[in-house]
This record gives structure tokens, C-alpha cells and sequence, in this order.
């Protein structure tokens, strides 16, 4: 979660530009750097550390231009280094970057060949030097950004600034959130309202795949398809307060839109993304070759992180796992020894359940690893190994981005695991790796369904009684949207293995029967294929999320199609959580709920 902000001032940005990204250093970031015009020529100062750096090297040579952009960040590719921080320049061109860019090395090979030189080890320096390239073809900043962003592959926000040009900033974004602010002595650019708040209340944001171009005047606003559009501004609470809404109804519906970038983020810190490695942040005091087995414990929707785990720690690690809800774990009595790794996941680290299993870990010999949104947390404090997730603060009960972030690293792990056992080449491991790199951008295209979902949404809404089917890793993904209806719309729901419906569930089947089947086009999309058949030859209403034409070529007549991006990957499970996610948060809107705040939950459970 890097930071980013862009001023059109009337006096000095630099100083200003600066105070702006000390209001973003929670969000982490191990370098920062601005960029301003000076007599027309882009200028910049950058530093590794921390702000106070920057600080020094701004009093040590001062930046005067009224125009600038500004940028924490959080390494991703290369390592926190001045040489890597932002903003990244050419002679034409600065540009600062949330996200991940994860066509990058084919970007950049071909700005090579056309005789770019790069300066940096980063994604984002292909963005600057493809600008550079197209403005060389078109002599126009607007029409330059325009024309590159279709060849841009991930999640990101982007903000612009160009040499001879002091009215105009441009940002685009895909997957991580953008802002536009209306100053009465300027025109801004955020990752967020906060970021903002000191300038001005009156903001504007991004929708996804929108673009827009910023003069002291005013912004123009495009979506994805180029179409000139209006943006709502409205005025913001910020204020002092570190989280806020921003445009959404809900702190869900904000946490399932920041996924790209959290998931982004997380990636980034167990993946070297100029080798394709997993690399864990810490040593860790074993070998998974070896490790006999893995017992894994959490509670809710953290289980159902470690139980979609499972598959993948099996699959590419053969190492066995066995997954308890804390509250069994903690009383079942299981022999445990020093071949077995004990992991624990948990979003707060201050679970009871899972706290006390930890500790009974502990006491048995075993070493523990957790995997935490709170790196400051009890489990944290405990534990023999943290492996942290990067979400940020999750302010909604139900979790969505703490979710997407747990499977994240559970993954690496898994990769990890394989590698140190010897059931995966490092060819296959890279391979592997990459499908992870490609999770932010799949999330993001996933979010571009929300208005069909929503539609689905009043379908269930409707509904008594709802059913998810899933096979393999949608198995624990049917089991988390049943959880999430019932969370938020209090409708009853459950879950199961598509391949145990004829043991039973079937029999509620009717044509009042809601039965929602998740459906990625994996190893065992096939057979997922037959289940949804035995559901629609007993007249059940069918909702199929899958790939586009899922359900015409099983010959079926589903009540709905959510249809996904195909993705081709292991790690499915991670975008197929966005539209599960929404049809809850939707399903529960529409039926007038308290989305952020369920009756009878509580974001942590620190009793037993």
C-alpha cells in the first residue's frame, strides 16, 4: 500500500507534498521521493528510509516548482534503495506507482530494443519509458497516457507529471484506489481522502479503470473505454482520523476494493519479483523437508483460509495437513512432537481459541508458526515463525481482504515448502510464483463485475435458504460464501463438496432453492460440470460463477452467470473470493443490514 500524491499549487509542493506523505506512513513504506518542475525540467529528490530522509535532502537541495508529485514506497521489485524509489523519470516524463505491473519484463525488453535505458531494477520504470516512447509518436501527454495503459498487465494507480507542461497532472487506476482533490489554492492527487485532508474536504475518486487529466482549473474524468465522464465530488469526514470510507457505502465494500492492492503488497514481501523466488521474512528454525506433517488451527473465516491451504501444501509439497477450528484443536488432546508444524492464522492475533492452541503448541514441543494481519499482536509476540499478512486495518467484521491476504501467503508458503522438499523443480516453483504475481490484476477484472453481481444479489435477497457447491479449493471458498451470507443477511446458507451432494443435500433441491456453484476452470472443473447438471434436473435455480460459458456448454439454463476471467492457475480461490464477497455484501445491502456491524459478531473474539 504505497503511497501517492500530486499537488497544482500556487506556492513551493515540495514542503507540502512531503507533509502529505507523512499523513500515509501507516501504510508502510521503506523509501520516498517527489518530483517538481523546475524552469520547466523535472527535478527530483529521493530517499531510502524514511521521510526524515527525505526531509534532509530537500533542506540540503531545495525544490521550488508549484507543480509536483510525491511517493512512499514499499519495495516490490528491486530492492529499498534511492536508485528504486519514486518517482521514476526520464527527460519527458515522472511517474509514481501503486501496484504491481506483472508484464513488465516483456515491457521492458521491448523498450530495450528500441533503446531505452533503465536506471532502476523496478515495474514501474517501464511505465515512464513507454510514455516516453508514444509521446515521441503522438507529442501529446494526454493522448500519450491514453494510448499505454491497455498495454499495462496487473493492479495499479499511476500518477503523472511532465516536463514543460505546469497545468497538468494526470492519474489512472486499476485495482488500488486514486483520488482527486479541489483545493481553493490548487488541485490534488491521493491514494487517499487522508492523504488529502490537509488541503481539502471536496474529493472525487476514481472508478475502477477510470483515468483523469488535472489543471488548476478542474479534472476530466474517463473510464475504461475513454468515454469523457462525470465524477461525483463530494465532501469527505477525514478530518484527523486515519480510515475513512471514502466513496463507499460500507468499510466492506472499501476492504473488498482494496484487495489488488493489499494482495499486491503482500506478494511483493514473500516474492523477489526480479527472480520469481518465495523468499520468507524471516530465517525460520526448520526444514519443511523436514516436516512430517502440518497442523493447521483457526477460527471462522481464518479455518477456511487454512482448510483452502490444505490443498495446496498437499498438491505441491506432499506434506499432509490436518485443519481444526481452535476451539476443537485446543481440546482434542493431539500428540504432537518436533516433526510437526503447528500453524495458526488469524487477522487481529488476539483470537482466544487460537491463542490458547498456539499455546498448548507450545507446551507440547512443537514449533508454531503464525500467520497474522497484526504483526504487534499476542500470536505474533509467541510464536516460533510470524509470517505477516499485509492488509492493513480491517474495519468491517466480515473479512474479505484479511481473507485474500491470508491465502496470499499461505500460498508462498506452500510454494516455499515444495522447493525445500523437493516435489517442485525451481522452474515449476517460478511458474507458480508467477500465477501468485497475477492474483492482483485477476481481482481486479473480477471487480469490474460488481454491477452484475449486485443484480444477482436481489435474486438472493429473496431466498430462504441458499446452497454453495464447490469442488477441491472452492470447496472451502462454497463454505466461506455460505458464512458470509449468513453473516451478513442472516439468510441461512451452507456450504458443501459438490461431490457430496447425492450424499444428501441434494434433497432439499427444489425450484425455490437458490444453489450457487463456484466453478473455475481447475482440475476438477469437469466434474463440477456434472453436479451443476444432477442440481438443474431437479428444477434448482442455478447460479454459476465460472468462466464465460461455463453454463452454455454444459447445456444449462442457470437464473444467473457470473462470468469470471478464465483463470488458468492453482491459486484460483484468491480472485474467486471477490465475487462470493460482493454477493454477500450486496445480498445484505439490498436487504436494508448492517453490513460493517452483524448482529451478535464482533470483529475479534478475545473470550472463549
Amino acid at each position: 500500500m504505497c503511497g501517492i500524491v500530486g499537488i497544482i499549487g500556487n506556492e513551493p509542493v515540495a514542503p507540502l507534498l512531503v507533509d502529505a506523505l507523512k499523513r500515509l506512513e501507516y501504510r508502510g513504506y521503506d523509501s520516498a521521493g517527489v518530483a517538481t518542475l523546475e524552469e520547466g525540467q523535472i527535478a527530483r529528490r529521493r530517499a531510502e528510509g524514511k521521510l526524515k530522509n527525505l526531509a534532509s535532502r530537500l533542506n540540503e537541495a531545495p525544490l521550488y516548482g508549484m507543480i509536483g508529485i510525491g511517493h512512499t514506497r514499499w519495495a516490490t521489485h528491486g530492492k529499498p534503495t534511492e536508485q528504486n524509489a519514486h518517482p521514476h523519470a526520464t527527460d519527458k516524463v515522472a511517474v509514481v506507482h501503486n501496484g504491481i505491473i506483472e508484464n513488465f519484463k516483456a515491457l521492458r525488453d521491448e523498450l530495450r530494443a528500441d533503446g531505452a535505458v533503465f536506471q532502476s531494477e523496478t515495474d514501474s520504470e517501464v511505465v515512464a519509458h513507454l510514455v516516453t516512447r508514444e509521446l515521441k509518436r503522438v507529442n501529446d501527454p494526454v493522448v500519450a497516457v491514453r494510448n499505454i495503459l491497455p498495454k499495462l498487465h496487473g493492479a495499479f494507480a499511476l500518477g503523472f507529471l511532465f516536463a514543460g507542461e505546469n497545468d497538468l497532472l494526470i492519474g489512472a487506476r486499476k485495482g488500488a484506489p486514486l483520488a482527486v482533490g479541489y483545493g481553493d489554492d490548487g488541485m490534488y492527487l491521493g491514494s487517499d481522502a487522508f492523504a488529502l485532508a490537509p488541503f481539502t474536504d471536496r474529493v472525487a475518486y476514481l472508478n475502477e479503470g477510470d483515468w483523469t487529466v488535472i489543471r488548476r482549473n478542474g479534472a476530466e474524468f474517463y473510464d475504461a473505454g475513454n468515454v469523457l465522464v462525470e465524477r461525483r465530488i463530494i465532501t469527505t469526514q477525514v478530518g484527523s482520523g486515519l480510515v475513512d470510507k471514502g466513496n463507499h457505502r460500507h468499510f466492506m465494500a472499501k476492504e473488498i476494493h482494496e484487495q489488488p492492492e493489499v494482495i499486491g503488497r503482500t506478494i511483493a514481501h514473500y516474492i523477489d519479483m526480479a527472480t520469481g523466488d518465495v523468499r520468507l521474512p524471516t530465517d525460520i528454525p526448520f526444514n519443511f523437508k523436514d516436516i512430517r506433517r502440518i497442523c493447521l488451527s483457526a477460527c471462522g473465516t481464518a479455518s477456511l483460509a487454512g482448510l483452502t491451504a490444505r490443498y495446496w501444501f498437499e498438491r505441491l509439497a506432499k506434506l499432509p495437513v490436518e485443519v481444526d477450528v481452535a476451539s476443537e484443536f485446543r481440546y482434542r488432546e493431539l500428540p504432537l512432537d518436533k516433526d510437526t508444524l503447528t500453524l495458526f492464522v488469524s487477522q487481529s492475533g488476539e483470537t482466544a481459541d487460537t491463542l490458547a492452541s498456539l499455546r498448548y503448541a507450545k507446551e507440547h514441543g512443537a514449533t508454531t508458526l503464525s500467520v497474522v494481519n497484526v504483526a504487534t499482536s499476542t500470536m505474533a509476540r509467541e510464536s516460533d515463525v510470524v509470517m505477516p499478512t499485509l492488509a492493513g486495518p480491517e474495519i468491517g467484521v466480515a473479512s474479505t481482504k484479511a481473507f485474500t491476504c491470508q491465502l496470499t501467503v499461505l500460498a508462498a508458503l506452500a510454494i516455499f515448502a515444495g522447493v525445500q522438499r523437493g516435489t517442485l523443480s525451481q522452474e515449476r516453483a517460478r511458474e507458480l510464483a508467477q500465477q501468485l504475481i497475477a492474483s492482483p490484476g485477476q481481482v481486479a477484472d473480477a471487480l469490474l463485475l460488481e454491477s452484475k453481481i449486485e443484480q444477482v444479489a436481489h435474486k438472493l435477497a429473496k431466498a430462504r435458504d441458499v446452497l454453495y457447491l464447490g469442488r477441491g479449493a472452492s470447496f472451502p471458498l462454497a463454505l466461506e460464501g455460505a458464512l458470509k451470507l449468513k453473516e451478513l443477511s442472516y439468510i441461512h446458507a451452507e456450504g458443501y463438496a459438490a461431490g457430496e451432494l447425492k450424499h444428501g443435500p441434494i434433497a432439499l433441491v427444489d425450484e425455490q432453492m437458490p444453489v450457487i456453484v463456484i466453478a473455475p476452470r481447475d482440475h476438477w472443473f469437469e466434474k463440477t460440470v456434472s453436479n451443476m447438471q444432477e442440481v438443474a434436473a431437479r428444477g434448482g435455480q442455478i447460479i454459476v460463477i465460472g468462466p464465460k460459458g461455463t453454463a452454455v456448454n454444459a447445456a444449462l439454463t442457470p437464473i444467473a452467470s457470473i462470468d469470471m476471467p478464465d483463470v488458468v492457475t492453482e491459486f484460483a480461490a484468491i480472485a474467486y473470493s471477490v465475487p462470493v464477497q460482493l454477493l454477500a455484501y450486496y445480498t445484505a445491502s439490498i436487504m436494508g443490514k448492517d453490513v460493517d456491524q452483524p448482529r451478535n459478531l464482533a470483529k475479534s473474539v478475545t473470550v472463549e
